[in-house]
């Protein structure tokens, strides 16, 4: 230590605690500001995959599925919807009628997009599947519906994701408030649900207080699957109170539990982004692998921007074993 950093470390020792303190550095927010992202970024519940040609696709709710482009990962451009023509099926459903939080994966040489039809507030609730050669806009043609929810149903049909595992098996994940995050087992030829397996799986769930887990994405890393969710209210700007948390688990169907071994089940779930500073109610988050790693992609409300919903990215390091964005 240098004789003046001594001497100042002394003065600051001599001064009252309250001065002290806000002399201080404050403490570093545990979580991350969004990566560098430019041009088109007001966005909301973005889903993102990189094609074979480097491009960035990105898809999100609004209209007939809104999309975005990126040749960088930083700079987006707003492009066409995709759907140029709205599916008629979509007003049992919604009268506005718009699809919400939908899903974009690459499979045996096609995109597939699963996506949700519903009305805020209300789990009479669809979720569609459409499908794509080139995954553009004006390219996809829609499948229909995949699986529906009525005022009946103890679950909401809505924020589909869709898990292709290592042993051929597909299955899917969704689900909002009421009883949580279910899953259902998904026939890959078909990108419907098996015939043979109708079971519907429950993988996490808030019994006691607010019922507000939903936005379910699940990867497989180092033996586990992990299941990222959205925690509590999201689309209220900055009043927003969203935040991502993961479980683990050995088995696709469960049982999950977080890093201090509470099950998801229970309101379990260990913190990955939550608000800090300006940038409020990060959630609905996706992750995508991409050249340099996986990626957690986001919307959040920007407080410095009266609450407008942007684009997030980040990296994500799995190092501890858990991950944790960077």
């Amino acid at each position: 230590m240098s004789r003046t950093s001594r001497t100042t470390r002394t003065a600051l020792v001599a001064l009252p605690a309250a001065v002290l303190l806000a002399l201080l550095p404050s403490t570093a927010s545990a979580y991350p500001n969004p990566g560098r992202v430019t041009g088109s970024v007001v966005t909301h519940d973005p889903t993102m995959i990189r094609t074979s040609s480097g491009q960035y696709l990105l898809y999100a709710t609004g209209g007939g599925i809104a999309n975005k482009t990126s040749g960088d990962r930083i700079a987006f451009s707003a492009g066409a919807d995709a759907f140029s023509t709205r599916p008629s099926w979509w007003r049992n459903y919604s009268s506005v009628p718009e699809a919400w939080a939908p899903d974009i994966s690459y499979h045996g040489g096609k995109y597939l997009m699963y996506y949700s039809v519903s009305k805020f507030g209300s789990n009479i609730s669809a979720i569609g599947l459409t499908t794509s050669s080139t995954g553009q806009p004006g390219s996809w043609t829609d499948q229909g519906t995949v699986y529906t929810s009525s005022s009946s149903s103890d679950f909401n049909a809505i924020d589909p994701n869709l898990f292709a595992d290592g042993d051929g098996k597909w299955w899917l994940s969704f689900g909002s408030w009421w009883t949580g995050i279910k899953m259902i087992q998904i026939n890959p030829s078909t990108g419907k649900q098996l015939s043979s397996n109708t079971t519907r799986y429950s993988l996490a769930s808030r019994p006691t207080g607010t019922k507000a887990v939903e936005a379910p994405f699940i990867v497989k890393r180092n033996g586990y699957y992990y299941l990222f969710a959205s925690y509590d209210t999201c689309c209220a700007g900055t009043s927003s109170t969203y935040k991502v948390k993961v479980g683990r688990a050995t088995s696709i169907t469960g049982p999950y539990h977080d890093k201090n071994g509470v099950s998801m089940m229970n309101n379990g779930g260990t913190p990955v982004l939550e608000s800090h500073g300006s940038i409020i109610g990060s959630g609905r988050q996706s992750i995508m692998n991409d050249v340099d790693g996986d990626l957690i992609v986001y919307h959040y409300y920007d407080a410095q921007d009266n609450g407008t919903p942007k684009l997030g990215i980040n990296l994500v390091n799995w190092t501890s074993g858990w991950p944790v964005a960077y």
